[in-house]
């Protein structure tokens, strides 16, 4: 059975404070109250029209993060936000959500259950509004100074286009020396336009791997030591470069697409690449 609109309703609102830039700011809040899902934290902004791209990175990145105990903070809008906490919680972490309305209007709709998820898994979701306030368009660049000030490990930029709410907040966070990562991307996106100007302008420094957060190296495992055959590691290596249609697989291996659907078919239940959009993507 879905979850339903009044089970998040259940959790009672409550207040506290935070420290942003020096200031204690008063903020509403429901979930448990707990500084350690701040002291080891890290704030998750994007674009709110998440390329396939996007999500890769956050599946990619998310786990170590997680394993490492470092709860993720995150703006609750569409794309890599909403992306982002439920990546979050379903590889077991704990995550934030900054509102820019007040608790008891659910900005986006869609996402009710996640507004739930959070709460029964530890979380919290904090807003300096008041309760029944609506979201206004000021209201979310207001926000994002909570964003950019409240992780103790900086802000991660996944995707964001040169006039997004990310690069507001990570304006912010320069302006109070909060250290920024920027995932590069396709020159030819243009959610990545922010992320790309961001390391070109040397605000950010770019972030290629979970570990530069983490300072872990993340134990990897050699996928060749699987039973692949010399045809299905021709297919993975091409795909690590980019994703690819059962047609354009076989155009470049020179077999027939019936064969190359059963060998991909092999590496799906091998847990190796999975198919979306007709495309073929590595699994990281």
């Amino acid at each position: 059975m879905p979850t339903s609109v009044i089970n998040w309703r259940k959790w009672p609102i409550k207040k506290g404070s935070i420290k942003i830039q020096g200031d204690d700011i008063s903020v509403y809040y429901r979930g448990n109250w707990n500084e350690k899902l701040f002291s080891k934290s890290l704030t998750v902004v994007g674009s709110r029209k998440m390329s396939k791209y996007g999500q890769l990175i956050i599946e990619k990145f998310m786990p170590q993060l997680v394993a490492n105990k470092i709860t993720i903070i995150s703006g609750f809008m569409y794309g890599v936000d909403t992306e982002a906490h439920q990546q979050c919680l379903n590889v077991g972490g704990k995550t934030i959500a900054v509102l820019g309305c007040g608790l008891n209007y659910l900005t986006p709709i869609e996402n009710d259950n996640l507004y739930t998820r959070i709460l029964e898994n530890d979380g919290m979701v904090i807003s300096e509004y008041e309760p029944d306030f609506k979201a206004t368009i000021w209201s979310f660049p207001q926000r994002d100074r909570i964003l950019a000030n409240i992780s103790s490990k900086g802000v991660l930029v996944i995707e964001a286009g040169m006039k997004s709410g990310s690069l507001i907040t990570a304006r912010i966070a320069k302006e109070n020396n909060v250290h920024i990562w920027s995932v590069p991307g396709p020159i030819t996106s243009a959610v990545s336009e922010g992320t790309n100007w961001l390391i070109k302008e040397k605000w950010a420094e770019m972030m290629v791997s979970s570990e530069q957060i983490t300072n872990q190296k993340l134990m990897q495992v050699n996928l060749f030591d699987k039973d692949m055959s010399d045809d299905q590691k021709e297919i993975y290596n091409l795909l690590k470069v980019e994703p690819l249609s059962i047609d354009e697989l076989s155009r470049k291996i020179n077999k027939n697409a019936g064969e190359i659907g059963i060998l991909v078919s092999m590496m799906g239940i091998e847990d190796l690449v999975f198919e979306d959009n007709g495309k073929v993507y590595v699994k990281n």
